[in-house]
């Protein structure tokens, strides 16, 4: 009965996270002035800085408030998204009113909201912690299924949402209870010039910022130290605070928190990772602008290493190629320098559209070689990165719109089972944060497709998933790419995606020509 009644619900919904923790969520948003700032600000009306928790928690109490996907104020943010699509401010005004786009209005997260975090069972008694940089018209709540089931796997996540103009609308409350302040979508064109370079590179500048504040804020956080979190919820059934997460949080060894993001996420983290570990080195070209510039004392300048894992969704490579910052751009990423594992703590996962966007995948393999500027991505001196894609994937179905939207982004994109999408996205992050030492809960059977003797014998051997990253097609419609063949000549490209694409470009001509093709 449960499952037929949610069969005719209309409410988008989420699945339920398939890990063994119960899920805790915390909105928060801390003002800068109670931050040090590792580099210098780039915008000083960005006066907070804003992020979503998801971390394993004890049960939450009873009749404790949902928390919804549509941030606050929905109104607003509903005719903000219509409005990135395209809409003008009058008709997203109407538009945002009409029945079915309301009802978005009532998904919710299947997280407990504010729930006290659980005692870490790791060996450091700490949680291990990964943070995530959402696309274009991301959100801190836009990949809560991703997000949400590593948490139930024993990860705190965190997510930030930018206030660089790429969220479809992005609220600054300066104090708890005051009115927000709203950071609008800025539209940029998409085609490379010198006046796009500087504005993708203005936003990288704010995105890098907040990541470094973000990093600032955990540290204070685990320390006990009292921060003002403007989103705080006061009421009885809840915490309402940060001060559950003292020593709970495994953000002070060096190397110990996981970098990833989706999309223009991804290409901040790659900014980010290498201009904090490249931040004192020699030989920089006079035309070299660095976007952040973290001091050699500076926490964030001792956290990065070669042993910092790296997560990269679906990268947008185009963002990277700013002639500003080209010199950058050529140095490997730090796994590649001495004491690093090589590719051992370097994951790529695309969707097919972006598997077929050519020219962004020949960037990609370039990115994550060790040697960037080789015109002939490859390694010849250490362990290759792992690089994979799931068959009939679109560039949606890596955030949580391929799961409230299942039809429309199979009508339109060929998308075959979003769900499935996101669990083997799970699994492989899990299973190489699980080979670079870092303590994870075990991936189910069910999630490994395994069932009887085969399911014990997997979890039974070294590498808890072994399957997931393995380059000989174990796992159905996982495919996996090799960093030194050629994207033109031995694997599939769509040749009339535009060089000059941004990723929503990518969706509608790669994914289009994916869907037509069968």
């Amino acid at each position: 009965m449960v499952s037929f009644l949610s069969q005719i619900n209309p409410t988008p919904g989420f699945p339920s996270y398939s890990g063994p923790y119960t899920v805790g969520s915390t909105d928060v948003e801390i003002p800068t002035s109670e931050l040090p700032s590792p580099s210098p600000t780039p915008d000083s009306s960005i006066s907070t800085v804003s992020f979503r928790i998801f971390y394993p928690s004890e049960p939450p109490a009873k009749h404790s408030k949902p928390v919804y996907w549509l941030p606050e104020p929905q109104q607003q943010y509903l005719g903000a998204y219509v409005r990135f699509l395209g809409a003008s401010h009058r008709l997203s005004t109407i538009l945002r009113n009409l029945p079915f786009l309301r009802i978005l209005a009532y998904t919710t997260l299947p997280v407990a909201r504010n729930a006290k975090i659980l005692r870490a069972d790791t060996k450091t008694r700490r949680w291990p912690i990964l943070v995530f940089s959402h696309g274009l018209g991301g959100t801190k709540n836009a990949y809560s299924h991703l997000l949400g089931s590593l948490s139930s796997h024993g990860v705190v996540v965190v997510a930030p949402e930018h206030r660089d103009g790429s969220a479809p609308l992005s609220c600054i409350r300066e104090k708890p209870g005051s009115a927000p302040r709203y950071v609008e979508y800025q539209s940029i064109s998409h085609q490379q010039s010198p006046e796009v370079e500087k504005a993708r590179d203005d936003q990288l500048k704010i995105r890098l910022w907040e990541l470094g504040l973000i990093h600032e804020a955990l540290l204070k956080i685990d320390r006990g130290e009292p921060l003002t979190n403007t989103l705080a919820d006061t009421s009885a059934d809840t915490t309402g605070n940060l001060d559950m997460f003292t020593a709970s949080l495994d953000v002070h060894n060096p190397g110990s928190i996981s970098w990833s993001g989706h999309s223009f996420g991804a290409a901040s983290v790659v900014q980010f990772v290498k201009s904090v570990f490249y931040h004192s080195a020699k030989g920089a070209p006079a035309s070299y602008q660095p976007l952040f510039q973290p001091s050699a004392s500076s926490q964030i300048a001792h956290q990065i290493t070669p042993s910092s894992p790296i997560f990269l969704l679906d990268l947008w490579s185009l963002s990277l190629l700013s002639r500003s910052t080209r010199w950058l751009h050529d140095l490997p990423l730090p796994c590649y320098t001495p004491g690093g594992p090589g590719g051992g703590n370097l994951l790529a996962i695309l969707s097919e559209a972006f598997f077929k966007w050519g020219n962004n995948l020949i960037e990609l393999k370039r990115t994550v070689s060790e040697n960037p500027s080789s015109g002939t991505p490859g390694n010849k001196s250490h362990p290759a990165p792992y690089i994979f894609y799931p068959k009939s994937s679109a560039h949606l179905s890596q955030s949580d719109f391929g799961i409230l939207f299942p039809w429309f982004t199979k009508k339109a994109f060929n998308a075959q089972d979003p769900h499935r999408t996101l669990r083997l996205n799970t699994r492989a992050i899990l299973e190489v944060m699980r080979r670079n030492g870092i303590e994870v809960a075990d991936t189910s059977a069910i999630d490994m497709e395994e069932s009887g003797s085969h399911a014990q014998n997997a979890i039974a051997q070294l590498g808890q998933d072994p399957k997931i990253l393995k380059r000989d097609g174990s796992v159905t419609g996982w495919v996996t790419l090799d960093l030194g063949k050629s994207a033109y000549t031995d694997e599939a490209v769509n040749k009339r995606t535009s060089e000059n694409a941004d990723p929503m470009d990518a969706v509608v001509q790669g994914e289009m020509a994916n869907g037509s093709s069968g």
